[in-house]
């Protein structure tokens, strides 16, 4: 028989710092991912992923250029998207886009790594983003 806890505000164990568990269930990232893009393999396994949670597939679509499927779908496509990519040599000179022509559905978004001086896509050694929204 599976539990259930139900309450309106979280405090310490003082009983200070309350916050409202609406807070807690809205403010928390619904998906995230981190993985080597000059190096991973990225398969529907998650091969080469370091770490994720709620991603279903990962999807490499070339040269910096990656598709990530979620596990469980967002309400809609209109959810936040947040990533950053870098090189490895403690220099994040790099920036990453989210769609690079691919507008995200509720069930998965484009990431692309591109070298911000020339706008070009390359495959960086730090890959990683997260989903802020609505679940389905």
């Amino acid at each position: 028989m599976a539990s259930e806890l139900r309450v309106n505000t979280l405090k310490d164990a003082a009983g200070a710092n309350s916050v409202a568990t609406s807070t807690v269930a809205n403010g928390s990232a619904k998906a995230w991912i981190n993985f080597n893009g000059s190096t991973a393999t990225a398969t529907a396994d998650l091969t080469g992923v370091a770490d994720s949670f709620n991603i279903d597939s990962l999807v490499d679509n070339g040269t910096g250029d990656y598709t990530v499927t979620m596990t469980n779908s967002m309400n809609n496509a209109d959810y936040s998207l947040a990533g950053l990519v870098g090189n490895g040599t403690g220099s994040f000179n790099r920036g990453i886009s989210t769609g690079y022509g691919t507008a995200p559905t509720a069930s998965a978004y484009t990431l692309s790594s591109i070298i911000s001086s020339s706008g070009s896509l390359t495959d960086c050694s730090y890959v990683s983003s997260h989903v802020m929204g609505d679940l389905a």
